[in-house]
């Protein structure tokens, strides 16, 4: 699998009363494929994966499936914890529609960089399909340094990482010039899409593409094109799109845009979140539609 272009973390829609609005998430898979992104992650962090029951995320997967088949797309399915052994198990029952697993770094317990090579080497040495690494550190407790990334791309079943680490910092930097040339980077913090492409990113795994999915691809596209002028104007408008739908807990925010705009039956999110605010809600909303005030045609996929 080459790992390049959009790929949308879905949302799980809910109905007023909390229940999986199965329809609905086929409909938005559908929709953000129709729109230009290359391929769907399921049961990520925004899909609020955590709180579902495990007959909830079956179903979940065999929607996006289904979708993705349709498109001839790829499906890349979050899987595992800060268990190895569980995780093994997890990346191991996943079915033949699934592309890569998205595993993240494990958190709460905190190993060092030295066990967090370990358990990657274990997933990877059984897992049935390729493994994207989640590093995200605010969430894990875990930073890794480009060492350790450029360690865990040596292994022939890991093929890329998601890399959300809040900033263009250091490490970072190190990482864009030193990865092996079969390793992709996915930015994973939405706002700093474009500079990471610019840095020769592949893609990006993004929240923000369930609202303007045929944008976000429009500027992997450009970045890939060279038409940099058109990307760094397209980027600006689409970083403040992100950071209104990540002004309140992700993926509340996100859902009530969705919501307001008709595309699921509620705002509705499972505790510990809370559905976001009016005032978060109406700020997206005014975002959503300056994002793609005057953006060229051309871009538009």
């Amino acid at each position: 699998m080459t790992l390049a272009g959009l790929y949308v973390p879905l949302v799980t829609p809910f109905t007023a009363d909390g229940a999986l609005a199965a329809d609905a998430l086929a409909g938005l898979a559908h929709s953000v494929l129709a729109d230009g992104a290359t391929g769907l992650v399921a049961l990520g962090t925004t899909a609020e994966a955590a709180t579902l029951s495990p007959a909830e995320r079956e179903r979940v997967v065999d929607i996006c499936a289904h979708v993705c088949r349709e498109h001839h797309a790829p499906l890349i399915v979050g899987a595992g914890s800060n268990s190895t052994g569980d995780s093994i198990e997890a990346v191991a029952a996943l079915s033949s529609d699934v592309a890569a697993a998205l595993t993240v770094v494990p958190y709460y317990t905190r190993p060092s960089e030295a066990g967090v090579l370990a358990h990657f080497r274990a997933l990877a040495a059984t897992s049935p399909v390729p493994l994207i690494i989640y590093n995200i550190p605010y969430r894990t407790g875990r930073t890794l340094s480009a060492d350790t990334l450029r360690q865990l791309a040596e292994h022939p079943n890991i093929i890329g990482v998601k890399h959300a680490v809040g900033s263009i910092d250091d490490a970072t930097i190190e990482l864009m010039g030193t990865r092996p040339a079969d390793f992709a980077v996915l930015a994973g913090d939405d706002i700093y899409l474009s500079p990471l492409l610019a840095l020769g990113a592949t893609g990006g795994i993004l929240a923000s593409a369930n609202l303007a999915a045929g944008s976000f691809a429009a500027l992997v596209e450009a970045w890939r094109a060279g038409r940099l002028d058109e990307a760094r104007a397209l980027g600006h408008r689409l970083a403040a799109l992100s950071s209104a739908l990540f002004a309140e807990p992700n993926p509340t925010v996100i859902k009530a845009a969705l919501a307001a705009q008709g595309r699921i039956p509620s705002p509705a999110v499972r505790l510990p979140l809370l559905p976001a605010s009016a005032a978060a809600t109406a700020a997206a909303l005014t975002a959503l539609g300056n994002s793609s005030a005057e953006i060229p045609e051309k871009l538009l996929v």
